[in-house]
This record gives C-alpha cells, sequence and structure tokens, in this order.
C-alpha cells in the first residue's frame, strides 16, 4: 500500500487517525504497533513473522546491553550480536541470490532448498520483505545507541515495536534514529498545531508524488526503451536522464514529505530528508543535501567508527570507499548499485583531495553545472541493472549516436512546461516567494492550496494507472 493511492488516502488512513485519536494516551502506541503490522501485512502478510522476530530480538539485546553496561566486553557483545542478526536477516533476503549468482560464475553452487523437520524450504527467488534495509537500520540504530548512553533502553516491548514498525516511514523513511524519538515514544503531546503542519507537509509531499514525478516517469520509460531498440539519440539520452533524476527526487523527496507529516499528525518529528540537492554547488554539497538520514546513519554509525578522516590519508581512503560501496550495495543486491556507490566515492575522493582549490575557484555556475552532469550521469548507473545496456544508454549521450531527431523535437515541446514546473520546484524559489506574502494571505491560501493539491491529485490517480514508487525496491 502506497501513500499515493486511493486506498491509502480515503480508507487506510482516515480509519488510522479516528482510531488513534478516540484511543485513550496510554493505548495510542498499542493502537499504532496493530494498524503498523496491518499496513506492513497488507502487501507481504507472511513477512510480518520476521518483523515479531526483529522486534523480540533488538529489544533484548537493548535490555541486555543497558545491564551489562559495566562490563564493556560483554555489552559489546550484545551490540555486536544485534547487528550481526539484522545483517543477517538483510543479506540472507536481499543479497542470497546475488551471491548464489556470482559464485556460480566462479563454480561454486550454493544450495536452492533447505530441508528443516522434513519441510522443504526454498532459499531461491524469495520475494524482498518491502522496507527491509530502512527497518533493519533502524534497529541496529537502537542498540548502538543504547551502548554509547544517546538513549536509554525501551522497557515497554508495545513502544519498541511502535518505533519499529511505525507505518508513516517503515517502507521508506526517513531513517529514524531511536534517540530521535525515544522521548516522543514515552510521551507526546497532539496538537491542533502540530496536526495541521503534517496535514499541509503531507499534502506537498503527495502533490510532488502524483502532480510532479508521475508526470515526468514515461518519458524516462520511454528514452529506455529507445536506448534498448538501438534508436536513441544523444539530446533524447540525456532528456532521458533529466527525466529520471527529476522523477526520483520529487518521487523520494515527495514520499518523505508525506512521512514527516503523517509524523506531525501522530506527534513525532522526523528529521528532514532532503534540502534542495539540485542546488548544490559540488557532489560532495549534494550529499549533504539527498537522503540525508541515510548519509547521516552512514556517517555516525560507519564512517566515523571506521575512524573517518582521522589516521591519515590512507586511512580516509579506504573509508571513503567502504561507506560508499555500502552505500551503493544497501541500495540493491546488483553490480549497478555497487559501480553506482564507487563512482560517488571516486567523485567525492577527487573533490577533497584533487579538486579542491580548483572548485574554490570556479564561477559558481559552472560549479553548479558541474554537480548536476555528474549526479545525473550517476542516476544513469542507479536506474539501469543491466549493464550492458547502461554502457550503451551512456555511450549515446556521449556522442556514440545521431545528435537528434525529430522525434527529440516533438518531446520537448510536449515537455518543455513540464521540466519548467519541476526545474522551479527543486529549487527554493516557491519558498522564499511564500516567505514574503503576508501571513493573512499565507493563512487563507494553505487551505485551499491543500483543497486543490487533494483535489487534482485524486483526479490523476481515479484517471491514470502510472504511480509507481521508485523506493519500493529497497
Amino acid at each position: 500500500m502506497v501513500f499515493s493511492s486511493l486506498t491509502f488516502l480515503f480508507a487506510y488512513m482516515t480509519i488510522t487517525l479516528a482510531l488513534y485519536f478516540v484511543s485513550p494516551l496510554k493505548w495510542r502506541n498499542f493502537v499504532l504497533l496493530m494498524v503498523s503490522l496491518f499496513f506492513y501485512g497488507w502487501g507481504e502478510p507472511v513477512y510480518i513473522t520476521i518483523m515479531f522476530v526483529s522486534i523480540m530480538i533488538d529489544y533484548t539485546h537493548g535490555l541486555l546491553v543497558e545491564k551489562y553496561r559495566a562490563n564493556d566486553k560483554l555489552a559489546r557483545y550484545f551490540v555486536g550480536q544485534s547487528v550481526v542478526f539484522n545483517l543477517l536477516l538483510l543479506g540472507f533476503f536481499k543479497y542470497w541470490d546475488f551471491f548464489a549468482d556470482n559464485l556460480l560464475l566462479l563454480g561454486i553452487t550454493l544450495p536452492e532448498n533447505l530441508t528443516l523437520f522434513g519441510n522443504t524450504i526454498a532459499l531461491r527467488n524469495i520475494p524482498l520483505p518491502i522496507g527491509i534495509s530502512f527497518f533493519t537500520f533502524q534497529t541496529m540504530s537502537y542498540t548502538i545507541d543504547v551502548y554509547r548512553k544517546d538513549a536509554p533502553a525501551q522497557r515497554n516491548i508495545v513502544n519498541f515495536g511502535a518505533f519499529v514498525t511505525m507505518f508513516p516511514q517503515l517502507i521508506a523513511g526517513p531513517i529514524v534514529k531511536y534517540k530521535t524519538v525515544a522521548r516522543e515514544l514515552d510521551h507526546r503531546v497532539n496538537t491542533t498545531e502540530e496536526f495541521a503542519a503534517g496535514v499541509q507537509r503531507f499534502c506537498v509531499g503527495f502533490a510532488k508524488k502524483v502532480l510532479l514525478a508521475n508526470s515526468i516517469g514515461a518519458l524516462w520509460d520511454a528514452q529506455l526503451a529507445a536506448g534498448q531498440a538501438g534508436s536513441l539519440t544523444v539530446v533524447g539520452g540525456w532528456m532521458g536522464l533529466l527525466a529520471y533524476g527529476f522523477q526520483i527526487y520529487f518521487d523520494f523527496s515527495g514520499y518523505s514529505d508525506m512521512a514527516i507529516g503523517l509524523g506531525h499528525m501522530l506527534g513525532f518529528t522526523f528529521e528532514e530528508n532532503f534540502n534542495y540537492p539540485y542546488c548544490a554547488s559540488s557532489v560532495t554539497d549534494f550529499w549533504r543535501r539527498w537522503h540525508m538520514s541515510m548519509t547521516s546513519w552512514f556517517r555516525e554509525y560507519l564512517y566515523i567508527p571506521l575512524g573517518g578522516n582521522r589516521g591519515g590519508t590512507a586511512k580516509a581512503l579506504r573509508n571513503i570507499l567502504i561507506v560508499w560501496f555500502c552505500t551503493g550495495f544497501w541500495h540493491g543486491a546488483s553490480w549497478n548499485f555497487i559501480l553506482w556507490g564507487l563512482y560517488f566515492a571516486a567523485w567525492l575522493i577527487l573533490e577533497k583531495y584533487v579538486m579542491k582549490n580548483v572548485l574554490a575557484k570556479t564561477p559558481a555556475v559552472l560549479k553548479h553545472l558541474y554537480t548536476l552532469i555528474v549526479v545525473f550521469v550517476g542516476w544513469g548507473l542507479f536506474a539501469m541493472e543491466n549493464l550492458g545496456v547502461c554502457g550503451r544508454y551512456l555511450a549515446a549521450c556521449f556522442g556514440n549516436a545521431p545528435l537528434w531527431s525529430a522525434v527529440d523535437g516533438y518531446t520537448i515541446r510536449s515537455y518543455a512546461i513540464t521540466f519548467l514546473a519541476l526545474i522551479v520546484a527543486s529549487t527554493a524559489l516557491g519558498k522564499w516567494v511564500w516567505e514574503k506574502l503576508p501571513e493573512r494571505v499565507q493563512q487563507i491560501a494553505v487551505p485551499v492550496l491543500v483543497v486543490i493539491s487533494l483535489l487534482i491529485g485524486t483526479a490523476y490517480l481515479v484517471d491514470g494507472s502510472y504511480n509507481p514508487f521508485l523506493y519500493f525496491r529497497f
């Protein structure tokens, strides 16, 4: 069930909010746990069992870490157990087939079935549990936060279960660290102002997803098909990369906005996930603005524990490569994601150690243009799992194809207004204009814009069938 669906908007969300607010305060975490399990089980009921196991393992290990904190070696042992369990869970469901296929190329065969108590269990082509990349990272952060004394162990298993399964951010983030919501799990205040702010933020995300991301996604599909058919041009290739880059931004940032808005409605404050990344002046700056909860997680729980930039250049380079290899692999069990992570590692290393002085003297417009080219080429690596298709597509973009065709001219005319809207919406211009409006005008405009976005967005959903969500596969 996706947020940008009629089922979610007019059935699940309405009923959930009604149940939540008619419940006494002491029962609201239980209600949140139940409705979140229902939300998760809507797509794959069988995987609710995995969710229960994950909750129990990390809940008990948090208590063990706190109990034996005086014995640092034992506390670290329990943290390690929790981390290993979560990584094994993620590794089996997400990466088993990848490793099995690649080992097979080396002549090593892994079993395809497991016999347990007389039952045969398939080990290949197992469907990926929705959101497993996100909730395993969240539960890992819990035991680590308890060990670091950044948050107390949660003694109420219902409260902990509500944290793990919380439906607004369960499927695709933002990645919520336990320490950021620990206090709100035990005590939160729901106000009318906070709820209204949540509704407003949800509608912004809904409009970004339905009106912007969906409107450009079909162009990427068309150009990818042209690339596979051998009819792609240079202009068409770059239009496709632009289309995918805008689609994934408004798709994912829209979902994050909806999640943050739902959090506000329920009394939680989630961290921001995007900060106008296409306005970045360098690749380094881009990754300070894109999927900030993920980059923050990798920095805090992997890069810094590895030593960060301490210990000399060689170790810093090693740590950057490890972190970005893991970042790419976290996104998917495919070589293109690994290459995508290492691609950005290379650019970050170049900016840090080679291009630093050059970029400092480069005009802002050129720095921005360079950043966008690097990022959108990266999206090509990210989007195409077949490396052969990816190589041919990017080769076409850089000249191994006709410059343009009559079809490109028609496409440009057809999507000109859409591209203009996407460009403007990806900058802070709208926010700047809004803040310049008188407060009275804002107060009148907010409910009008909320209603309009919901009405138009709903009309799009009723009328169209194109409503993919790119991050569901992660």
